[in-house]
């Protein structure tokens, strides 16, 4: 998820296992409570990639990146709370059992959501042999299926903590964007729901492939329906992310607003309202990247 800050600078983060993650101009924060309710943060310096290489910076092909660098800091951030919220070593994940949880995890996004709606369609396509139709019909079970699969995550115990460190994190950016101190008080008082939300971009990715395969893709074959589909990924990933961050932008344009609510109703399945610990966590977290970059 990110806001604006300083001169524009598009701030973001994650939640974490019992944790924030928040991303700045020059260094990453993780802030995570540990077992002795004490919380630790470690700070990271970084370089985003478009600084190094201004074409990476270019409309579309920035979503990609951004999305990739998002990928990688995530997956470091989660590893690191991992360590420091397990109570005991023997509950501690090691770097190899995450590097694991990411590869199957990816597996199964590639299974569910490009694999499977595809074999629906291959299906459907025997009767319906309007191409259009089929391809609708493609998108339309895999939103359904991203929907159920939110549904049934947001069930789990653990899981739910996550998601309440992700409405921390929201409460504490918004407290930000409004130019309040940043004080659980404060962060209180706020929504759990914002439009530059991963749960919104990740709905919006579903969309924008509807969109996409069913004018422009004409494979009726099952493995080359799989191919076109992840090659065509890194576009749609990139177009949703310029809807995003037109989304986060002070009043941004009617037809996003209506585009990225769907995202903010999906958001009250993936943010839970947190108690005052847990915005604690994610105030420190915002507090140290913004120390950094002098804000």
């Amino acid at each position: 998820m990110h806001v604006l800050g300083k001169e524009g600078f598009t701030y973001g983060g994650q939640a974490v296992i019992e944790g924030v993650m928040m991303r700045g101009r020059r260094s990453i924060a993780i802030a995570v409570r540990k077992p002795d309710s004490s919380i630790v943060v470690q700070n990271k310096p970084i370089k985003m990639l478009a600084e190094r290489y201004p074409i990476l910076g270019l409309p579309v092909i920035r979503g990609v990146f951004a999305f990739i660098e998002t990928l990688i800091i995530g997956f470091d951030a989660l590893m690191f709370s991992a360590d420091q919220a397990g109570a005991t070593e023997e509950e501690q994940l090691k770097p190899w059992e995450l590097t694991v949880t990411v590869i199957v995890a990816f597996a199964l996004f590639v299974g569910l959501f490009i694999v499977l709606p595809n074999v629906v369609a291959v299906w459907v396509q025997k009767t319906v042999h309007n191409r259009v139709l089929v391809n609708l019909a493609e998108g339309v079970f895999r939103i359904a299926l991203f929907i159920a699969y939110i549904v049934a995550v947001s069930r789990i115990n653990d899981i739910q903590r996550v998601f309440q460190y992700h409405g921390a994190e929201h409460k504490v950016i918004h407290t930000f964007e409004a130019g309040e101190q940043l004080s659980v008080e404060n962060a209180r008082c706020h929504t759990i729901l914002h439009p530059r939300c991963g749960t919104a971009f990740l709905l919006i990715v579903m969309v924008t492939m509807v969109l996409i395969f069913s004018v422009f893709l004409r494979a009726t074959n099952l493995s080359m329906r799989i191919l076109t589909r992840l090659a065509l990924l890194p576009i749609v990933t990139g177009i949703s992310y310029e809807v995003i961050k037109l989304a986060g932008r002070p009043n941004p344009p009617k037809f996003i607003q209506w585009i990225i609510a769907p995202g903010l109703w999906l958001q009250k399945l993936t943010c839970k309202e947190p108690d005052d610990d847990q915005i604690e966590v994610a105030i420190r977290a915002l507090t140290n990247v913004l120390e950094a970059d002098g804000a």
